[in-house]
């Protein structure tokens, strides 16, 4: 072969590398929130509306003659006639900071904003949220009784802004009833039946939503659900609900895509963040970043996964002393190809089951034709301290969990259980100080030295506001 053919490959070689290189970096960059997101800024006030009551007591409620005089009216025709681009601003009066509302639905373009040292209340009457006479507040076999407290159909370019709070007051007795809106929930557990509990925040097929800079408390069920919709930036939220509140999600992303979760802090009693993909189609391009998890059942997908989840980024994540860690769940009865979901540089303490991939999450029917897959998980810089267990599920011999740990170190390895079947797993470049095996397991790789990924200062308490 001459020189000059020679010379000819070497550059076509080089291009074809440089191509490979090039379009490897693009999915890599694809595999997150494809909009430039930039911290969000507060809309002009077009309506201010001032506070006529006082939040009591240490628990930040209402006094009982309250109870009575709820603002929903007033708070809905401020935004129904709010200016596009504008806020509706919940203000303190003196001692007077707060305001109680039943049901409030967010308009196009238009900015709900509870002012610093104003508290919303959800009302604690059933009756306000019931989607057909009688049907909050109640126990039945298929649930979804109940309307949120602010919800939107079809509103683009809706916002909720703090920094004051919006508060649930799940834990509170129902009027008329000896039961809080959590009593319900556990009671609904040991009975097997489903709760009717309103959701906090609902929005659906709402493209360009944003929270930002709000404190949500104290939720009868998920704190936010986002659906169906493109466009959500949740930044600089706080979710403050005790551990043992039942159904009472973080914020879950369902069938959505462009959506970012960062700077916030969430502490609550089920998933901090549930990715979820079912009827409405996939959820792809998340990012959740820069975030600290407390409480809950750490950083979740699933469990309905048959639209199909993929493109997910999750980096600079701290989980502290939550149930669960990094988990993908789903199973036959609502399973699908859950794919390119990457996570970067997460610290765990105080964890018990810090990684939890699980193709048999409880059953939820007879329908067993929509099978999890989970293909292209990378843990990358995951540092984990203090014992537990550790789950790697894949479903059969034919839909087989494809992970791989690069730099994942585990403090305390000699007091970590790993069970894993039906797994291609890979090791390395960086180290990885364990070897899982069980059925059907194929291991991949040689883990290589370097520095375990430092968790220094990383940890933070939860921030009392935003």
């Amino acid at each position: 072969m001459t020189r000059s053919a020679i010379a000819s490959r070497l550059i076509v070689s080089g291009l074809i590398c440089l191509i490979v290189t090039t379009f490897a970096g693009l999915a890599r960059l694809r595999a997150q929130d494809l909009r430039t997101v930039t911290e969000p800024t507060f809309p002009p006030a077009g309506v201010r509306l001032k506070a006529r009551r006082v939040a009591i007591g240490e628990a930040r409620t209402l006094r009982g003659r309250d109870e009575s005089k709820p603002d929903t009216a007033r708070i809905q025709m401020a935004l129904d006639h709010c200016p596009t681009g504008h806020a509706v601003e919940l203000m303190p009066d003196g001692a007077r900071n707060a305001f109680l509302s039943g049901p409030l639905s967010l308009k196009p373009g238009v900015t709900l904003r509870v002012a610093k040292g104003a508290i919303l209340f959800g009302s604690r009457n059933p009756r306000d949220y019931d989607l057909s006479p009688g049907s909050c507040g109640t126990l039945t076999r298929h649930g979804h009784g109940c309307k949120p407290l602010i919800s939107g159909d079809h509103v683009p370019n809706a916002a909720i802004m703090g920094p004051g709070t919006i508060d649930g007051r799940g834990w509170a007795d129902l009027m008329g009833e000896n039961i809080s809106w959590w009593g319900l929930a556990h009671e609904a557990k040991v009975k097997k039946l489903n709760q009717n509990c309103p959701r906090l925040i609902e929005m659906t097929r709402s493209n360009n939503f944003t929270l930002y800079r709000i404190l949500l408390r104290n939720s009868p069920n998920f704190h936010v659900l986002y659906r169906d919709g493109k466009g959500f930036t949740a930044w600089g939220v706080i979710i403050d609900t005790p551990r043992t509140a039942r159904n009472t999600d973080g914020i879950d992303p369902s069938s959505a895509t462009d959506v970012t979760i960062t700077h916030c802090y969430i502490h609550t009693g089920d998933d901090d963040v549930a990715i979820k993909a079912g009827s409405g189609g996939p959820s792809s391009h998340l990012s959740v970043d820069h975030d600290h998890f407390y409480t809950g059942h750490g950083m979740s997908i699933g469990s309905n996964t048959n639209g199909g989840v993929g493109h997910i980024r999750v980096s600079d994540l701290t989980i502290d002393g939550a149930d669960n860690g990094l988990r993908i769940k789903s199973n036959s009865s609502r399973g699908g190809r859950v794919q390119n979901v990457v996570y970067r540089d997460v610290c765990i303490r105080d964890t018990p089951r810090p990684i939890v991939m699980d193709s048999h999450y409880s059953f939820y029917g007879a329908r067993r034709g929509e099978i999890p897959t989970f293909t292209g998980i990378t843990l990358r810089n995951v540092r984990i301290s203090g014992p537990g267990r550790v789950l790697l599920d894949g479903y059969d011999a034919a839909h087989r969990l494809d992970i791989t740990f690069d730099n994942v170190i585990l403090d305390a390895s000699e007091g970590v259980r790993i069970r894993a079947d039906h797994a291609r797993i890979r090791l390395g470049p960086g180290p990885v100080d364990f070897r899982p095996s069980g059925d059907d397991v194929k291991l991949i790789g040689e883990p290589g030295k370097g520095e375990p990924y430092h968790c220094r200062d990383k940890f933070t308490p939860m921030p009392a506001s935003p």
